[in-house]
């Protein structure tokens, strides 16, 4: 069995800065009112990049310290591509000269990353390969209706990766992806479409939220035989501070066991998790063999976690 290791991480987010005020000018709203509700402060947009372009610029930070010249695959997870082919991933192999590489691009809403994730690990635990660029890359600046203050107040774009390889060590890893198949389509993108804008039932979305990720949780700890004050951080997809509350609730811990990055970047949905991995790298938040779980959850219904040893 082959098992995964976390190598490095690293996030890469556009120059210009959206803040509250900005929106709430537009909307003729109170000062503190977006913050209050969805715990943002700031959302970061793109103007001339290309989502590839973010995905690069993340992965750039990584080929300074790390060589991925032996990367056996390249997985992205998007919510907001509108390019069909060659794939993110594709872009991400010709910039670095890549030669030996599989490039897969995945639709599995904002828990995509956790989808990526164990895909990869899926491919080392059968040895079929060694080494793995993990990608999350949103650009949801040009997909929101931006007279849509649900959307617009959330929503951020950025890139983060992660860089993965096979280790001998025995690191503890379980997975828990499903799929509510009897949810309405709450929270969707279909390009062409409402001319290919976001929908979002905020009050749906909310509900499934609050509920499907706690059940998620309950049932990996139980999978692994981990109690969750072993766990040292939960690293939740970053939607809306309410939402995140709400889960610390109906877990019974202390919000500070969840990492929570949300106020500076915004909801980037496949991008949250990597983006939110890259800051606890860079704080120095995670040892060798603490255990984080990691979580998503949005559009599908999709709802994922991972338990790992970092």
């Amino acid at each position: 069995m082959g098992y995964l290791k976390i190598v490095d991480a690293k996030s890469y987010l556009p120059q210009d800065r959206i803040q509250n005020k900005q929106i709430e000018e537009k909307f003729n709203l109170k000062e503190g009112y977006i913050k209050k509700r969805t715990g943002i402060e700031e959302r970061y947009y793109a103007k001339n990049e290309k989502i590839e372009e973010m995905a690069i610029k993340a992965v750039e930070k990584i080929s300074k310290t790390n060589d991925i010249s032996e990367v056996d695959l390249i997985i992205v997870a998007t919510t907001s591509s509108k390019k069909v082919m060659p794939g993110i991933s594709n872009y991400v192999q010709r910039k670095f000269k890549i030669k030996q590489c599989m490039c897969l691009d995945i639709l599995a809403g904002c828990s995509g990353f956790i989808n990526a994730l164990d895909i990869a690990k899926i491919y080392i635990e059968t040895k079929r390969i060694k080494k793995v660029l993990v990608i999350g890359a949103d650009l949801l600046s040009q997909i929101i209706d931006k007279n849509d203050l649900g959307t617009v107040a959330l929503l951020s774009d950025g890139a983060g990766a992660m860089l993965i390889e096979s280790c001998k060590e025995k690191k503890k890893y379980f997975s828990n992806i499903k799929a509510q198949e009897d949810q309405k389509d709450i929270l969707t993108y279909e390009i062409g479409k409402n001319k290919g804008k976001i929908y979002m039932n905020g009050k749906e979305v909310y509900k499934y939220a609050v509920t499907n990720t706690v059940e998620n949780i309950k049932e990996i700890l139980l999978k692994s035989g981990e109690n969750i004050e072993n766990i040292k951080y939960i690293i939740p997809h970053q939607s809306n501070m309410k939402i995140m509350k709400a889960i610390a609730n109906r877990l019974d811990i202390n919000i500070n066991k969840l990492y929570i990055n949300i106020e500076n970047v915004g909801n980037t949905f496949c991008a949250s998790i990597p983006i939110a991995m890259a800051e606890m790298k860079e704080k120095g938040l995670l040892q060798e063999n603490d255990k984080i779980i990691l979580l998503g959850y949005g559009g599908g219904l999709n709802t994922g976690s991972i338990l790992l040893e970092y």
